[in-house]
């Protein structure tokens, strides 16, 4: 079964008068995974697709999508999917076992998508320009970046997974950062980029545990309240960082002008309202 949003852009203006409603209807991904489901939200930020596919014992095709308007989803789109259930099996262009925490790139053309196993895939789409080969990347083969300190309670690991410095894309770039016990924030100092939107995905949080997402223009900071498995949309023009009742892990998407994300701008802390 296969069921799709469509999320429009918002722009910084209107977004300030948004309540708490408003807000979490805009940018809030709370219900992407559901047995025997694919479920996508189409989004108008770049034309990045979020979504989440759970076989729970009966195979899942994801081929044509109308509001890509081609045969198939991947006619003319890249795709990522990350596992983050039980071992799970992919098939399109070739056959993949993915276990928690890989990642599977399938290139421009690689045709239906049927998802099997035990796995709860998630599943993040952009155009594409051009055909790279699919890959596999396993989570012990993602490049991995340490930083912050306990100090500061943002001791963190970025696992750099379709990244320039692992493997060609045309604009996916797509990442899962794990934070350290005891630490609970991600991505402060704040930055934004407005050369490319990104998406969250937060998971590894207890049922009764929270993040609290932040995000808005710099001058005009709000918050959303994240669960397990719940992700947000960030446009291009918002700050994104949080803070958790606990550690947590949280798998970051960009998509936009290009695939440099250092090329960022920094927003220092007595500029957050």
């Amino acid at each position: 079964m296969l069921h799709v949003e469509t999320r429009h852009a918002i722009d910084p203006a209107t977004a300030r008068g948004f309540d708490t409603e408003a807000l979490r209807r805009n940018f809030h991904l709370g219900d992407l995974f559901r047995d025997g489901e694919i479920r996508l939200v189409y989004t108008h930020y770049d034309r990045m697709i979020v979504g989440g596919a759970v076989p729970k014992g009966a195979a899942l095709t994801l081929d044509q999508v109308k509001e890509c308007g081609t045969p198939s989803i991947l006619d003319r789109r890249e795709m990522v999917i990350v596992n983050i259930g039980g071992t799970g099996q992919v098939r399109a262009d070739d056959t993949y076992t993915l276990e928690r925490g890989d990642m599977l790139y399938l290139g421009m053309g690689a045709g239906p998508v049927t998802f099997e196993g035990e796995g709860r895939f998630y599943i993040l789409s952009a155009p594409a320009h051009a055909k790279h080969p699919s890959r596999l990347v396993r989570i012990d083969e993602a490049k991995k970046v340490e930083l912050g300190a306990r100090d500061t309670s943002n001791e963190r690991v970025i696992n750099q997974f379709i990244h320039p410095d692992v493997m060609p894309s045309c604009q996916l770039v797509v990442g899962m950062t794990q934070l350290a016990p005891g630490s609970v924030w991600n991505t402060m100092p704040a930055h934004v980029h407005d050369r490319r939107m990104e998406a969250y995905l937060y998971i590894d949080l207890d049922p009764t545990a929270r993040v609290f997402h932040v995000m808005g223009e710099p001058s005009e900071t709000r918050s959303m309240v994240i669960a397990n498995e719940q992700g947000v949309l960030s446009p291009p023009w918002s700050i994104h960082c949080g803070a958790g009742t606990a550690n947590y892990t949280f798998i970051w998407a960009m998509a936009g002008d290009n695939v440099d994300y250092r090329d960022v701008e920094m927003v220092g802390m007595e500029e957050l309202r």
